[in-house]
């Protein structure tokens, strides 16, 4: 395991008190997709995927898992699964999701093989799948324990678990002629019930990618990268639907596309995300994960959210503030 300290990463500059983002998570370290949790032991964990540097095509191989009490000090505690371990693909580590239930923590991954021809899509062999394994710890390692994906057609990718009050776990992907589809995970994890569901959308079906379910008091949020850009959510007094769109609440940034999660820390809720930044590559913009403060309006809408270089820097002295 490693600490990184803000402090130290911005040391000798004038920043060095205030800048954080991107987070510190390890210098060199290229980050991206992070999906955020807070288990019993109060801390809050962050799982991500892994940008090789100089890949080819998100060419990935890894996911890792960081962990910190006040936003700032953040722990790596390395790779927690790896393709190497997964003996149904060897390529395409894209954005993962966690979950604890039945006293175990839960890593949902997605992980493919072949390859994608950009320029003559008809010749492409790509695939992708939606996996699952399990740990004893928050931290991992993580074991694939049924050895091969949840389903194989439609293609899929970019899976969010939600966990509701009365313990029922659903699945949200990102899939080929399935998007704003769902469907909910047996209760041993191991395997779906029934097949995946489309839900209401209301009428609004923009390309999307990188769903993350959350819920705020009685209502769910569906949130998403839309048009792989732009964040925008939906709401629903249902974790099925139907929702309803509101609209985006952080405009995209270089034409690049993005990845988030929503979480309540500490009686704040905080929006974490990636940016592609030219900060120390031969290969120029790279993906660092970042984190803003994110706040609700009374009816339960969500404000919008500006990208800034402070981020969450001063999580500890906002106490008074969080809502």
């Amino acid at each position: 395991m490693f600490k990184v300290s803000c402090l130290g990463l911005f040391m000798g500059t004038s920043l060095f008190a205030f800048a954080q983002n991107p987070l510190p998570l390890g210098e060199g370290l290229r980050t991206a997709d992070p999906s955020a949790h807070v288990w019993e032991d109060g801390r809050l964990y962050l799982y991500t995927s892994h940008d090789m540097e100089c890949q080819e095509d998100f060419w990935m191989q890894d996911w890792y898992t960081f962990s910190s009490t006040d936003l700032v000090n953040w722990t790596n505690h390395g790779p927690s699964l790896s393709l190497d371990e997964i003996a149904w693909a060897d390529n395409y580590a894209w954005a993962p999701d966690a979950a604890y239930k039945n006293g175990k923590y839960y890593l949902v991954f997605p992980a493919g093989t072949g390859h994608k021809d950009r320029k003559n899509p008809e010749k492409s062999t790509k695939w992708m799948g939606i996996g699952v394994a399990e740990s004893d710890s928050p931290t991992g390692p993580f074991k694939d324990m049924i050895g091969a994906p949840l389903w194989r057609e439609p293609y899929a990718n970019d899976p969010s678990l939600f966990i509701d009050d009365d313990g029922k776990a659903y699945l949200y992907v990102h899939a080929q002629g399935a998007d704003y589809h769902v469907v909910e995970m047996a209760d041993d994890m191991r395997s779906i019930k029934g097949k995946l569901e489309k839900m209401d959308m209301g009428g609004y079906t923009p390309k999307m990618e990188g769903p993350w379910v959350f819920k705020r008091e009685d209502l769910y949020y569906f949130t998403m990268p839309e048009n792989n850009r732009e964040l925008s959510y939906y709401t629903s007094p249902s974790p099925k639907g139907p929702w309803t769109y509101h609209g985006v609440i952080m405009e995209q940034e270089a034409n690049s596309n993005n990845h988030h999660s929503i979480v309540n820390y500490q009686g704040q809720w905080i929006l974490f995300y990636h940016r592609w930044l030219d900060i120390d590559s031969t290969c120029g913009r790279q993906r660092h994960v970042a984190a803003e403060y994110l706040y609700f309006n009374e009816d339960g809408t969500i404000q919008p959210i500006r990208r800034t270089q402070k981020g969450v820097a001063d999580f500890a002295s906002q106490g008074n503030q969080k809502q």
